[in-house]
């Protein structure tokens, strides 16, 4: 029999981040791998969602998602984001953030085009690219602030340049981009027209001072910004797959279609829970997330610390670069299964996040409940006995 394989799934690979889960559940250990929260839900999230489930509210909604929800994340975009978005025409309601990059990349470009993309990277977003037979072009970002080279940018631009993707705060450095650090990329998006995708999922856990700035609140590039994100980290509901963007009406629609052709529509009962979280949730929820967040980010950087795996502290997000160069082994695999072998504490490779690079990094996650957080610190106290 012929083989059935498409060429576009056989040159990828599976996630890392999957990998290490499996490898962390044959042994029972601690997985800090996956960016899976264990932060218990806001009651009114599914005390909303059960009720829209009895209240028969279980069937298709519209393509771009139910106009409660739009209404609401229209209101949060202006109000948080500085974005101004038309609820009629302008938010795709998604499955999922990552579903609403797959279908931004589907209406909007052609295979071949080349989109920029700084690693370390998060994979799906370099694994869509692929999976669409779209090409990505790497920029380095350089710790510990993971700072770029707006030179080096303009040099990686060529003819089939279609996009610059900006995730902030980033996954897996935690970097925030600065408001000059947009303004460089938004005057390089204006010379070049380019689009810019910004996947902002971590957009209320941020640290230190530090402020999220949305790239689609600049008015110079208003109309070429496709506004990326969703609420699976903000109220730890990974597996609803409620996510969205949002652009001009001229890009939204071309979404819109492509949302309808993949996933039909995000989970209707799911889609009014977030809508009713959205609305009635105080401002004392979010500030309260990102306390949490920070003592759990300096308990595990603490930790490292003294585990003589030095941490890139993140500006955001719920994952920790560290230097795992005094772990022995040839290659970040091989240094993240020893960690797994002696401790029981779960990490991803830091090369899941380069194209080619990362072999001393690690990548670990704290969006974990306490009790867990606090016993996997324990176990990385070992490394300092065997180091």
């Amino acid at each position: 029999m012929k083989e059935r394989i498409s060429e576009r799934v056989r040159n990828l690979e599976q996630s890392q981040i999957r990998n290490m889960s499996i490898e962390c559940d044959k042994i029972g250990g601690i997985n800090l791998s996956q960016g899976i929260c264990s932060l218990p839900l806001p009651p009114v999230l599914a005390e909303e969602a059960k009720a829209a489930i009895d209240g028969g509210k279980n069937h298709y909604t519209r393509y771009d998602g139910i106009s409660e929800l739009r209404e609401a994340l229209a209101g949060k975009l202006a109000g948080y984001n500085g974005v101004q978005a038309n609820p009629e025409t302008d938010i795709v309601v998604t499955s999922g953030s990552t579903g609403a990059f797959y279908c931004t990349c589907m209406a909007l470009l052609n295979p071949g085009d080349e989109v920029i993309l700084f690693e370390p990277y998060y994979g799906y977003h370099e694994y869509t690219l692929k999976a669409l037979d779209m090409v990505p072009v790497y920029i380095k970002l350089t710790p510990p602030e993971w700072s770029f080279q707006p030179e080096e940018i303009e040099r990686a631009v060529t003819a089939h340049t279609r996009a610059i993707l900006i995730n902030t705060p980033a996954n897996p450095s935690g970097k925030v981009f600065s408001e000059k650090e947009l303004e460089l990329l938004a005057e390089i998006c204006i010379r070049y027209d380019l689009l810019v995708f910004t996947d902002e999922i971590y957009e209320y856990i941020v640290y230190d001072g530090f402020s999220h700035i949305s790239p689609g609140a600049f008015k110079n590039i208003q109309d070429r910004v496709v506004t990326i994100s969703g609420y699976s980290k903000t109220f730890s509901i990974t597996g609803w797959r409620v996510g969205y963007c949002a652009c001009r009406e001229e890009l939204a629609r071309p979404i819109g279609c492509a949302n309808d052709l993949v996933y039909v529509c995000a989970p209707s009962p799911l889609q009014v829970g977030v809508s009713r979280a959205i609305a009635r949730l105080p401002d004392s929820f979010y500030g309260s997330l990102r306390g949490q967040y920070q003592r759990k980010r300096d308990l595990l950087c603490g930790a490292l610390r003294e585990a003589s795996l030095t941490p890139y502290v993140p500006q955001g997000a719920y994952y920790v670069l560290a230097d795992i160069s005094g772990i022995p082994g040839d290659t970040s695999r091989e240094k993240a299964m020893y960690l797994l072998e002696k401790t029981g504490v779960a990490v991803v490779p830091g090369s899941a996040f380069y194209r080619s690079g990362g072999e001393n990094l690690a990548r670990l996650c704290f969006a974990k409940d306490d009790q867990e957080l606090e016993q996997a610190c324990e176990r990385l106290q070992k490394l300092k006995f065997l180091l």
